[in-house]
């Protein structure tokens, strides 16, 4: 199907089929002056994205050595080991082990 202008892409986890129940995610180009003006925002300020991890300490580690930059240091919390970074376009995202 032609879709014109639109571009997206798919992210999804190893070993999984194209059965958005499994989980995904879509990233999409911002179409215009309106969503261009939205980016870093989409979420008011607050977390929208979360990268759950099987193995906190290791993945933190790794995303610093990368040149990630944590708003926090990792905090415990009752439903697991959570830390707050900005991806390169200012979304903050959760990095967390659920416990």
């Amino acid at each position: 199907m032609d879709q014109g202008h639109k571009r997206w892409v798919r992210i999804q986890p190893p070993g999984t089929t194209a059965d958005h129940r499994q989980g995904s995610l879509i990233l999409a180009r911002a179409d215009g002056d309106q969503q261009q003006a939205a980016i870093g925002n989409q979420f008011g300020g607050r977390v929208g994205l979360f990268l759950a991890t099987d193995n906190f300490a290791r993945d933190h580690a790794a995303m610093q050595r990368a040149g990630v930059r944590f708003e926090e240091t990792p905090r415990h919390e009752p439903y697991g080991t959570v830390a707050v970074w900005r991806d390169p376009f200012g979304n903050r995202w959760d990095l967390i082990q659920f416990t």
